[in-house]
């Protein structure tokens, strides 16, 4: 995964979660339910990496601020 950079962890509530999954269905998955909760950079293509088990995706999210599923 790339270096994070200071913005996307410069306020309190901002946070960068870096998933590993088994397969794309699974990394997908989890990236649609993070973005119910809380706004998201959205759901990302997960990306293999060589010599690397499963697949790796990145979304970073704002918890301050409610996701699609807001009532």
């Amino acid at each position: 995964m790339d270096r994070i950079d200071e913005q996307h962890v410069s306020e309190p509530g901002l946070v960068v979660i870096d998933i590993t999954a088994q397969d794309e269905e699974t990394a997908l998955a989890v990236m649609s339910e993070l973005e119910k909760w809380w706004a998201t950079s959205g759901v990302g293509t997960p990306r293999r990496a060589p010599g690397q088990p499963g697949v790796k995706a990145r979304v970073y999210a704002d918890i301050r601020r409610s996701g699609t599923q807001a009532t």
